[in-house]
């Protein structure tokens, strides 16, 4: 049996998703709870069949004249990463999950990884972008 064939090979080395969110709750745990919002990454990154191989979540301290503070986590992937910024005096949160495609094609398990964290951040506005990245010779234009 062949070993596959990677999907570099075939013009996209990677999905890369992000979402801008706006009209959270500042109150949600997951705007100001480093923990709670380390919790759910890392559920939704194995939820997603995605595999988490570190991470790292910063718990900010309130600016001047704001009650509350957000939170930055970032998740290392096997196959790439999930970065999330919030800011809840503002009721905004910022998502980028990036995953490589060398040897499959991990874009649905990254649009599942993404459709979670922004259905549990509860937005009421939204903004989403897609780009498929590739290597310039992997390109087949």
């Amino acid at each position: 049996m062949s070993a596959p064939t990677p999907i570099r090979q075939q013009g996209t080395q990677g999905t890369h998703l992000t979402a801008d969110l706006a009209g959270c709750k500042p109150t949600h745990p997951w705007m100001t709870q480093t923990e709670a919002l380390r919790q759910a990454c890392i559920q939704a990154v194995a939820d997603a069949g995605l595999q988490a191989v570190g991470e790292r979540f910063h718990g900010f301290e309130p600016a001047q004249g704001h009650q509350v503070a957000g939170v930055t986590g970032v998740v290392l992937l096997a196959e790439s990463h999930l970065a999330v910024h919030t800011w809840p005096e503002l009721g905004v949160v910022t998502l980028d999950v990036f995953v490589c495609n060398l040897l499959s094609d991990n874009a649905e398990r990254a649009q599942g990884l993404l459709d979670t964290l922004v259905a549990g951040f509860e937005p009421t506005r939204q903004s989403r972008h897609t780009l498929l990245r590739a290597l310039p010779e992997a390109r087949n234009t």
